[in-house]
């Protein structure tokens, strides 16, 4: 499945009321780019795939774009798979997807960060420090990748 049957511009930024979020799967041989946000409390917050919000008028494709530069600085070249999504409300209690793609990227390095605390390239045979419904979308890419 492609982008193209998420990609028309969403005047609202959402569907049938549900806010879209989407995440990018970033490969580099075989490990995946994780971000880690900032914390000021004693657990170490769970790591999480570069993404964005999509905005008013913007498509899904137009959301992986910006929202892989916004956070890691790195150029989107192409836009693959549609790997999963899942649902969550947001704090504000409104209900959100977050769809995830596979993307491919100019270069994988320098990677700029400019609203996390650090990025680890994690193996995807690691224990990954991520929730359970990152988790999934990952072992679902190890999934379309090793077929």
């Amino acid at each position: 499945m492609s982008v193209s049957m998420f990609d028309e511009v969403l005047p609202r930024g959402e569907r049938d009321g549900v806010g879209l979020r989407v995440g990018a799967i970033i490969d580099r041989e075989g490990d995946v780019l994780l971000l880690e946000p900032h914390s000021s409390g004693p657990i170490r917050p769970t790591l999480k795939l570069p993404g964005a919000t999509v905005e008013a008028g913007e498509s899904v494709t137009g959301a992986l774009v910006r929202g892989v530069l916004e956070e890691t600085g790195l150029v989107v070249t192409g836009v693959g798979h549609h790997v999963g999504d899942f649902d969550y409300l947001s704090p504000a209690g409104r209900p959100v997807r977050r769809l995830h793609f596979a993307v491919q990227v100019a270069a994988t390095a320098p990677v700029v960060l400019s609203a996390h605390a650090r990025y680890v390239w994690a193996p995807l045979s690691d224990d990954l420090h991520v929730t359970s419904s990152i988790h999934g979308i990952l072992d679902t890419y190890r999934d379309i990748v090793h077929r």
